[in-house]
Parts: structure tokens; C-alpha cells; sequence
């Protein structure tokens, strides 16, 4: 007889366990191993070691195969397998890491954890085993239309509908609802979601402050209406991805040196500046023809498609020299300037950051992160095997996010949602903006470097998103480069692995839609484009999404700063703004609490959580990828020493950017 040590471990979960009976079966090279029932009490946390005894040597093993049947007359439950270790004759330690749920009465197949790829012959790879594991999630993973236009998503009405393995934890749930529970009821009780009126004058909207005050966002609800916190906004503020440099302006936006030098330095022009590089440009004109809510609390919303010019003054301040609320310039269009009314200013900035928080809550964050996070995710499931090393490097940033998007589009974004009642592109106009920017989306979007570069970014001083998030993109792409150059020896191996070329033409195909104008890879042929594409993946689903997401309550709290919506139509003329036209455009009271209840829900992560590079799943069992992830938590610990560092002597921090505080997915 040939003695095996069999060591399983359940998940830490509280409700991991299960008192199903749980057997198994060893698979190696000479055989497998009769079906042994192993236990029918596993409870969170345990680690059990058993014996399994064969006739012969099984020789080099090569996977396990799980049961999951009922035991005497219980009431099936799930149970969350962690790993199984098995120790042969020899001594010889074959790990099985699994980290998933399995429901039911059923079986499954576990692979040796050392990955394999199929163009490389690897020893340990099962190809009949493979394409039934990819059948088998193709039916628990499947696309639906999310809207015309717009990425593909899992098929899934309700979180119930999703695989368990790809639902919140007991603790993150809790958390989540809580905080939902006590935020609202905060609000609630102060009476704010049910007033209609008006706010009476801008202090009165500090009232809002209850939900979550802190020294960031209470020293915005100071500055938030400086020309220059206007500025600083565009490279540090809650969606640091509109602004561009300006090497012309556009034909219908006749902004003259005349208008402007008021704003300048009389040393100097608007065309000298233009030239040194120092003007910008935020043009909204992804807004023009998008529809706009035709009701928020009975009355017609507003919304302007505006262009913003601003100017890097000597002193390196970013400020706002023009804004013309439209994309056609006439008599009714006028072309606000710092020198007009103080209320003719603070309103269109106002319109200005309005028409921000749209793209940034539907362009930037929406499709941008979340949406194209749930695509990497159901095309992971679909053509990666478990032990695919592609699988096993992103499966981490991919934690938590059908959850989260199938909430979403139950509790935010669809018909009847939070932003269809309250934002001005609800009711109608998410989905045609979505798919607006899903047509000018290009490859250098979605990679930092390049998208930083595109909008002639590199050396504007002061800019901490592209500054830390830098340090952050270097780090992931070092780290992926390593795995690939181990796994993948040759630029033919990547042309020539199947699961890896499905993998990003599915991604392709239902996450891009196919379009060749975006520059977006079809499929990959060089290890170097590999890199850059798993970078890409990684950064998108874990800093970018920190980056466009965590400081939401920070810069919206206050709300003039971030208007979810207007409720009279902007300006066509100077000089007759006053006070009292800006309390009667901002959002009326309970539409002001409603936008910070979505800000606090969404800028506090749940607990449970795991911050960029924290990997407590061991997918990678082989000693060198080990090393690698351990040098990446190192690099990351020293990346967030420096940004708090640099903190110390911003006017404001930048918090959103610390690796200690970035997801490694989309899971808020």
C-alpha cells in the first residue's frame, strides 16, 4: 500500500464552511486514487489532514478532484475550499490552490498549482481538462447587452444571479449595508431627502456636512470657488482626466488676447502663451445632443456642452481665463472671463464643474473603470484556465466586481436609480454618453503613460495623479514583465498561445466593441505588447479606479463644487447673474443629499479589503513568481513612503494614489 498526506484548508469566511461531506480523489500520472470521503464538519478556517492509501504509486500528480455530497439528510450548503496540499511517498509536496465556492452536490477538478501554458508542452497540462473547466464557467459566465453602444456585461439581474465566488464576503456585505443604512438614516433624519425647496444661501449647504466631515473636504467648502483651486482640480482633483494642452484654439471658441489680458501678465499674450505651452483647454463637447432629465423633483433639468481655457501662470497656478458654456458661439453664447461680475464667474464655473461631474461620474469612472473591469473579468472566466498564468496574475484585480456593477446598475444607474432621479444626464442620457465615449476611445486612454503624453501632460509641474500614479504604472509593469519573461520565453509563444489570443479577442469583441479606430489590440503578437496590456488591465482595475473614486466625497461634499445637476437653464447674457440666480440653478435640497449619499457610499471602501499587492490567495506556487510578488510589495511600501512624504508639503494631500490605500480591484 502507498501512503498520501492530504492536507485541505477551508476559507476564513464565516460562512466557509460547510457539513456537507467532502471526498477525494488523487490524479497522477500512473492513476488515481479511489474516491475517499474525508469529513462532514469543516468549519471556517480549518485546516484537516487526512490519509489517502493506494494500491501504487500514482506517480507525478497531476490534479485532485473534490465531492461535494450531501450528508445524511442536511440541507445542502456551500463550502469555500482554499487549497489542498498533498504530500507523497517520496515526500514530494504537490500544491492544489483553489479559492473558490463550491455549491451543491458536485465535483471538481483541481490542477496542480504550478502554471502551464499550451504552447510551451508543459508537463502538467491536461488539455481535455482545460476545455472542461472553460465549458463549465462559459455557462456560469455569460454576456448580455448592457445597452446599444456600450461594453457587454455578466448576465446577471441580481447579485443571487452571480457565481458565489464572485460575490461580497459576509464582512464586506455587512460593511457595505451599514454604511448605506447609516448614512441615510442621517440624512433622514435631518429631513433633507424630502425637501423640494431651494437652499436659502450657500452656508446652509454645510448641513450636508453630518455624513462624513474631514479636513480635505472641509477646507474645499473654503477655496472651492478660488480661480485657483478651479485649476487644481484638473490634475489632482476627483477626475484628473479631462484637461489638454492647448496648441490651438478651436474655431468656435473665439477667445481674442483682448479678452484675456486682464488675466495675463502685460509682459506677455494669449498667443505667446499658447506658444510657451502654458494654456489648456477642458472642452465638454461629448455633452452636446446628450439627452438631459426631463424631471428631478417635478422640473426640467440643464445641462451645457462648455469649453474652458485656463493658464499655468509664473507661479505654476493652473487658472481659468475663459469659459463659453456651448459649443456655438453667438450673441447668447458670451464668453465668461475672471473680470465680469463676481457672479457671472462663480456661475460658470459652476456650469463648468457640472458638466465635470457628468463625464467624470459616467466617462471616467463608469465605463472607464467599472465597466471595463466586469468585461476583463467575465472573459477571464471564460478562456483562462485556472492555471494559466495570465489567470493567476489579474484574477486578484478582478475581486468583487460583478458584485458591485450588478448593485450598480440595480441601485445607481438604471431606470428609477439614484443618478436617473437626481443627475442631469439621468433619464435617458447615460447610456447615449456611454456610448459616445465608447466611439472616441483610444488604446493610449487607457495606459497612463501614453494618455499623459496625448494630452501634453509630461511636464506640468505639481500634477500628483500623473506624479504618483507614475511610480504606481512602473511598479505593475516591472512586476509583469517578470512574470511573463518567466513563463512566456519568446514572442512565439505568446503568438501562438490559444487561451491567451481568445482571451483578448473576446475582450476585444465585448468589451470594445470591435472598434479598429481605437487602436485597442485584437490580439497580441510580442511579449513587450503583452506587458503593456496586463499593465494596462491591472492599473485600470486598481489605481485608476482609486484614483477616479476615493476622492468623490472630498471634492463633492461641498456642493457647489460638484453640482450633480442645474435646475434653471445657464446664462446668455453678462451682467444680470446675482446671488439669487445661483441658489435657484444649484440642485434644491434633497437633491443635494442624494448626491452626497452616492459620494459617501462610494468613496468608502468596505472592509475586508485588500489593498494593491496584498495577495493572501497563493495562486503562484512556484518559489521564483514568489519572489517576484515580494519584490512588488516592496516597491509598493517604498512608492507609499515617498507620496507621504511629498504629502507633507502639499497644500493639499493627495491621498488617492498611496498604495496603501488602492483596492487591487473594482469592489466599491
Amino acid at each position: 500500500m502507498v501512503l498520501y498526506k492530504v492536507t485541505v484548508t477551508t476559507g476564513k469566511d464565516l460562512t466557509a464552511g460547510t457539513i456537507d461531506t467532502i471526498a477525494i480523489s488523487i490524479v497522477g500520472v500512473k492513476g488515481k486514487s479511489p474516491k475517499k470521503k474525508l469529513s462532514h464538519l469543516w468549519l471556517p478556517g480549518q485546516v484537516s489532514v487526512f490519509e489517502v492509501t493506494t494500491e501504487q504509486d500514482l506517480g507525478e500528480l497531476q490534479s485532485v478532484r473534490l465531492y461535494k455530497e450531501r450528508y445524511l439528510f442536511q440541507i445542502q450548503d456551500a463550502w469555500y475550499g482554499q487549497n489542498v496540499n498533498v504530500t507523497a511517498p517520496d515526500g514530494t509536496l504537490y500544491q492544489f490552490p483553489f479559492y473558490q465556492w463550491i455549491p451543491g452536490q458536485t465535483s471538481v477538478l483541481i490542477p496542480r498549482g504550478e502554471c502551464s501554458i499550451l504552447c510551451m508542452n508543459s508537463g502538467n497540462v491536461c488539455i481535455e481538462d482545460r476545455r472542461r473547466e472553460l465549458e463549465k464557467n462559459r455557462e456560469l459566465y455569460k454576456w448580455k447587452m448592457y445597452a446599444p453602444g456600450a461594453p457587454y456585461c455578466m448576465d446577471a439581474d441580481s447579485i443571487d444571479d452571480l457565481p458565489l465566488s464572485e460575490q461580497y464576503s459576509v464582512l464586506k456585505r455587512g460593511s457595505f449595508q451599514l454604511t448605506v443604512v447609516a448614512t441615510g438614516l442621517q440624512v433622514g433624519l435631518q429631513g433633507l431627502t424630502s425637501s423640494t425647496d431651494s437652499w436659502s444661501n450657500l452656508d446652509d449647504i454645510k448641513m450636508v456636512f453630518c455624513l462624513k466631515n474631514n479636513n480635505i473636504s472641509d477646507k474645499i467648502s473654503q477655496i472651492w470657488n478660488e480661480d485657483s483651486f478651479f485649476g487644481y482640480q484638473y490634475l489632482n482633483g476627483a477626475n484628473p482626466m479631462k484637461i489638454k494642452k492647448c496648441l490651438q484654439l478651436p474655431e468656435n471658441f473665439p477667445v481674442s488676447s483682448s479678452m484675456v489680458a486682464a488675466s495675463l501678465e502685460t509682459s506677455t499674450d494669449l498667443e505667446k502663451e499658447i506658444q510657451k505651452g502654458n494654456i489648456f483647454l477642458a472642452d465638454y463637447k461629448i455633452l452636446q445632443g446628450i439627452p438631459v432629465n426631463d424631471s428631478v423633483n417635478g422640473r426640467k433639468q440643464y445641462l451645457t456642452a462648455p469649453m474652458c481655457l485656463l493658464w499655468k501662470d509664473p507661479q505654476d497656478q493652473l487658472l481659468p481665463i475663459a469659459i463659453q458654456l456651448g459649443q456655438t458661439p453667438g450673441e447668447q453664447m458670451p464668453i465668461f472671463l475672471p473680470s465680469d461680475s463676481e457672479w457671472d464667474w462663480m456661475l460658470a464655473k459652476m456650469w463648468v464643474r457640472n458638466a465635470e461631474y457628468q463625464i467624470h461620474q459616467t466617462v471616467y469612472h463608469l465605463l472607464h473603470t467599472h465597466l471595463f473591469a466586469e468585461v476583463f473579468n467575465v472573459a477571464t472566466h471564460r478562456q483562462l484556465p485556472c492555471n494559466h498564468p495570465v489567470y493567476k496574475l489579474i484574477i486578484p484585480h478582478l475581486r468583487n466586481t460583478l458584485e458591485i456593477n450588478t448593485l450598480a446598475r440595480q441601485q445607481l444607474i438604471g431606470p428609477g436609480t439614484i443618478f436617473d432621479q437626481n443627475m442631469a444626464v439621468g433619464k435617458g442620457g447615460i447610456q447615449p454618453l456611454v456610448k459616445k465615449a465608447m466611439e472616441e476611445l483610444t488604446y493610449s486612454d487607457l495606459c497612463l503613460p501614453a494618455d499623459i503624453e496625448s494630452r501634453g501632460l509630461d511636464s506640468v509641474p505639481d500634477f500628483y495623479y500623473r506624479d504618483d500614479g507614475m511610480m504606481i504604472w512602473d511598479a505593475v509593469e516591472r512586476f509583469v514583465s517578470h512574470i511573463v519573461e518567466y513563463y512566456y520565453k519568446s514572442d512565439e509563444c505568446v503568438r501562438t498561445d490559444p487561451e491567451l489570443q481568445a482571451w483578448v479577442a473576446e475582450i476585444y469583441d465585448k468589451g470594445f466593441l470591435q472598434n479598429q479606430s481605437s487602436g485597442i489590440p485584437s490580439s497580441l503578437e510580442t511579449m513587450s505588447s503583452l506587458v503593456m496590456y496586463l499593465t494596462m488591465v491591472i492599473f485600470r482595475c486598481s489605481a485608476q479606479h482609486a484614483s477616479v473614486n476615493s476622492a468623490q466625497f472630498d471634492f463633492y461634499a461641498w456642493m457647489p463644487n460638484g453640482p450633480i445637476s442645474m435646475k434653471s437653464p445657464p446664462p446668455t447674457a453678462k451682467g444680470v447673474s446675482t446671488l439669487q440666480t445661483i441658489l435657484e440653478t444649484l440642485p434644491d435640497v434633497s437633491t443635494t443629499a442624494r448626491g452626497l449619499l452616492v459620494a459617501r457610499r462610494l468613496s468608502d471602501e468596505p472592509k475586508d479589503q485588500r489593498p494593491l499587492g496584498c495577495y493572501p490567495n497563493v495562486y503562484f506556487t512556484e518559489e521564483t513568481p514568489q519572489k517576484f510578488i515580494q519584490e512588488f510589495q516592496e516597491k509598493l511600501d517604498e512608492i507609499s513612503k515617498t507620496i507621504n512624504d511629498r504629502n507633507q508639503t502639499r497644500r493639499l494631500s493627495y491621498l488617492y494614489l498611496d498604495p496603501k490605500v488602492i483596492e487591487n480591484s473594482v469592489s466599491i
